[in-house]
């Protein structure tokens, strides 16, 4: 059982939503969500990247004014 619902009840909603759609509607719709699911991982890769870059030219802009007070 997975959470109340049996691997019978499962099979017949799968039966029902291949009847109505087609096996190649469903092979396409499952390519589309994983195509979305991995564009939204990288998406969220690569904005964690900038923020790493940013903060680091925070730092060196932070060293050069404590180097020109210095001078």
């Amino acid at each position: 059982m997975l959470g109340g619902i049996s691997i019978w009840q499962l099979l017949i909603v799968l039966a029902i939503l291949i009847l109505i759609f087609g096996t190649k509607k469903l092979k396409n719709l499952g390519s589309d969500l994983g195509g979305a699911v991995k564009g939204f991982k990288e998406a969220v890769d690569k904005d964690g990247e900038p923020d790493d870059k940013a903060a680091q030219h925070k730092v060196i802009d932070a060293e050069a004014k404590k180097d020109d007070k210095s001078a």
